[in-house]
């Protein structure tokens, strides 16, 4: 049959001729139906978790202190950010509540969000020699990078409320720090989207990891990172823009939960749910639809 059948659809057809069933064979190289794509990132769960939680583990293998550096990176971050803002410039804070903790929240919890605009654009290319060596669904690269991101901002999260709680003025903890768990979720299934959507356009155009990494800083002072932003805004439209940004929303359902100790309000929570949706379902559907391409071509 080897030599007689020459085509994909040949060897279909010799399949169906010889009564077997062909329906679970596909060509290499070819972006497999939907519904097939999604059941072979499924299978690859056991690897995305076992390569997630590796390098997680190992990012700080050479470092004498190792992965305490999870906790007390983001803990000097908020130090340094408390000395800043907090006794440096405190005028800064005019107007706002327990600003140091208002900015340790803000810097701590867009560092996920900004890894993931930036460092997607990277994540192709830099697993190029696993792309040409093993055929697997390749959106298990967005995935796993996600997962090891949240594994790392879940430290991040600790290490934040650790110090918004013991910095003065002080936020002590109460039940709606619960919401925490909700509210990084949807940030971490955000990023997700963000993640399948930069992954395929930096894998077509590798000089977006620059571009991306200064639109991550207009991201930046456009979420209030820092500063109040909605504050600043006099103009109707401009602030209805920026109440649309979920990445402000996110920041700010953090700040209502940890800070003022409330639940946040209906508005934020469907602003974010929505662009949730739109960002990971989108995105997997625009990363799927170059599934054949990221092989070849970084042949």
């Amino acid at each position: 049959m080897a030599n007689e059948v020459r085509s994909a659809s040949q060897v279909v057809e010799a399949l169906e001729h010889a009564g077997l069933d062909p329906s679970k064979l596909f060509p290499i190289g070819v972006r497999p139906p939907l519904p097939v794509y999604l059941r072979q990132v499924w299978e690859r769960r056991r690897f995305i978790w076992y390569d997630s939680r590796q390098r997680t583990a190992t990012q700080n293998a050479r470092n004498l202190l190792g992965n305490a550096w999870l906790i007390l990176r983001p803990l000097i971050d908020a130090a340094f950010y408390f000395l800043i803002f907090g006794v440096l410039l405190p005028r800064v804070a005019d107007g706002v509540d327990n600003f140091p903790a208002f900015v340790i929240i803000g810097v701590l919890m867009f560092r996920a969000t900004s890894a993931a605009l930036a460092g997607g654009a990277n994540l192709m290319q830099n697993n190029r020699s696993m792309i040409r060596a093993f055929n697997f669904p390749r959106a298990s690269i967005p995935i796993a990078s996600t997962v090891r991101s949240a594994m790392t901002a879940a430290f991040t999260m600790v290490a934040m409320c650790a110090a918004i709680w013991i910095a003065p003025p002080f936020a002590p903890p109460n039940l709606m720090w619960m919401l925490l768990v909700p509210i990084f979720a949807l940030q971490m299934l955000m990023n997700l989207g963000i993640a399948f959507i930069t992954a395929r356009i930096g894998f077509h155009f590798p000089d977006m990891g620059n571009v991306l990494s200064v639109l991550s800083r207009f991201l930046m002072y456009g979420s209030g990172v820092i500063f109040p932003i909605e504050r600043f805004i006099n103009h109707d439209g401009i602030r209805e823009i920026v109440m649309l940004n979920p990445v402000f929303r996110i920041i700010d359902m953090a700040r209502t939960a940890l800070i003022d100790g409330r639940v946040p309000g209906l508005d934020s929570w469907l602003i974010v749910i929505a662009w949730t949706l739109v960002l990971l379902v989108g995105g997997f559907l625009y990363f799927w639809r170059g599934e054949e391409m990221y092989g070849r071509e970084l042949r």
